[in-house]
């Protein structure tokens, strides 16, 4: 760089820093100071990070953490002892009761005695919260749906039967989430809506966008009274070659699971708290969800959202940061399947007084972060909007913004006490990929988008402990 260049390059720094400190006055003598504090966020994350051997442990050693799993605790012991070292003044475990489902032997899914292709095993994984077969499994005629308002619409014309929803991802959502949701309710409702029709069974295609032979397993809830019929996923490719089939003929089923609800198990969300120098009372929350399902090892969903909380600590402990308010990272139970870690944590806290000054939750994988949405009640919103404006400007160089929307659902309970709720979004083309699948593991998350997320986590941890 010649020095013509250099002084260019002085001249355009000087702009750029008296640009952040006029966006919003009451930042302007703080706004160089953000500026470098970040960039030394960023550097350390992408050169010291230690999320990634923390997921390893978590995905591969320890592997799939259903709430209540033995898996689930090994995950509450080691994420404990981990944060014990991160420069916490405290780490303890709080008390939650969860409902412990359990799979059993391997389900089977088979299209049987069919005319035109004989007997073809399908790829297949039990839905959470699924009844079991007879021992023996059981067969039926298939009738297949596209929506929960049809199979009302066919009444008790399916008693007896087994009920296939094969309504596919809608590929023109360029936000995947959107296209999920668009989705979902097949898996979550379609089971209970059935079975209090008649339906013997009930199978749906899987919740992802991509042709491959993965079944993606999910919740499916029961309405009280209801008993669980055996309610099964479908890889994508075996349910377009199904969809084609049911065109052709008629399709009878076989379908065998040996699932079962253990019932209620007591089980911990780990907490590790610093506490503040000059507003203690005021908390700063960052966390994900510490279970997974029992198949693959819960990478993206929600390991990588745990080792990035943890993360926050690592690197703030290592710039040497003192926090103005009391930092948190929370990993709760049970998200997946039932929601007691935040109910609990949003009760306890409620009881204790406390005020979440923000929550930030990490529970959309471990890919290249592209910002943040935030929430919150509309009267507070508003007195923060000058920030998100500012932080836009600091955070773009690293590919960061903020926008309206959703939090996570396990701070949602939290948005009562009135301070502000943040949700990380990476990119998620890719996400629904890996999503309740065997292929959930570390293989599938790549170290520098890892290490990427919990440097823009712990930018807005400091972004929001530097508010007045």
């Amino acid at each position: 760089m010649n020095v013509l260049q250099k002084i260019s390059s002085l001249k355009t720094g000087i702009l750029l820093i008296i640009i952040l400190g006029f966006s919003n006055p009451t930042w302007a003598q703080t706004n160089e100071e953000h500026v470098f504090t970040i960039k030394k966020i960023y550097d350390l994350a992408l050169t010291n990070q230690l999320s990634y051997k923390w997921l390893g442990h978590l995905s591969e050693k320890i592997g799939g953490r259903i709430a209540g799993s033995p898996q689930s605790l090994a995950a509450i012991e080691f994420t404990h002892q981990v944060l014990d070292t991160l420069g916490t003044d405290t780490v303890w475990n709080q008390q939650c009761t969860v409902n412990y489902w359990f799979r059993g032997a391997p389900e089977e899914v088979k299209i049987i005695n069919n005319s035109l292709i004989g007997t073809k095993t399908l790829k297949s994984l039990a839905l959470g919260g699924s009844g079991a077969s007879p021992e023996i499994g059981l067969s039926g005629d298939l009738i297949e749906l596209k929506s929960l308002d049809e199979a009302k619409n066919m009444g008790t014309k399916l008693k007896g039967k087994i009920v296939y929803f094969s309504r596919p991802f809608d590929p023109t959502q360029f936000r995947t989430f959107g296209a999920y949701g668009g989705a979902v309710d097949q898996r979550v409702f379609g089971p209970n809506t059935v079975a209090k029709l008649g339906a013997k069974a009930c199978i749906i295609r899987s919740m992802t966008g991509r042709l491959d032979d993965f079944p993606h397993t999910g919740v499916t809830i029961w309405e009280a009274g209801v008993k669980p019929i055996p309610a099964v996923a479908i890889s994508t490719n075996d349910a377009e070659f199904l969809s084609k089939l049911t065109q052709q003929t008629q399709v009878q089923l076989y379908i065998k699971t040996s699932c079962e609800d253990r019932g209620p198990k007591t089980s911990y969300s780990v907490i590790g708290e610093i506490k503040g120098s000059e507003k203690p009372n005021e908390i700063i929350l960052v966390g994900g969800h510490l279970d997974s399902w029992d198949v693959g090892g819960g990478a993206h969903d929600d390991g990588a959202g745990c080792v990035h909380s943890m993360e926050v600590f690592h690197l703030l402990k290592n710039l040497n940061y003192k926090p103005r308010r009391t930092l948190r990272c929370v990993l709760f139970m049970n998200e997946e399947n039932g929601l007691a870690g935040g109910t609990t944590y949003a009760k306890v806290s409620r009881v204790n007084n406390e005020f979440h000054f923000a929550a930030i939750e990490s529970d959309a994988g471990g890919f290249t972060p592209l910002g943040f949405s935030y929430d919150g009640d509309t009267s507070i919103l508003k007195n923060y909007t000058g920030y998100f404006s500012n932080w836009n400007d600091l955070l773009s160089p690293y590919g960061i913004e903020f926008a309206k929307g959703g939090s996570g659902a396990d701070i949602g309970p939290l948005k009562e006490q009135k301070g502000i709720l943040f949700g990380l979004t990476p990119d998620s083309q890719r996400y629904f990929d890996f999503h309740h699948t065997e292929n959930d593991r570390i293989q599938g998350v790549h170290p520098r988008e890892l290490a990427l997320g919990s440097a823009a986590l712990t930018s807005l941890v400091y972004l929001l402990d530097r508010i007045p």
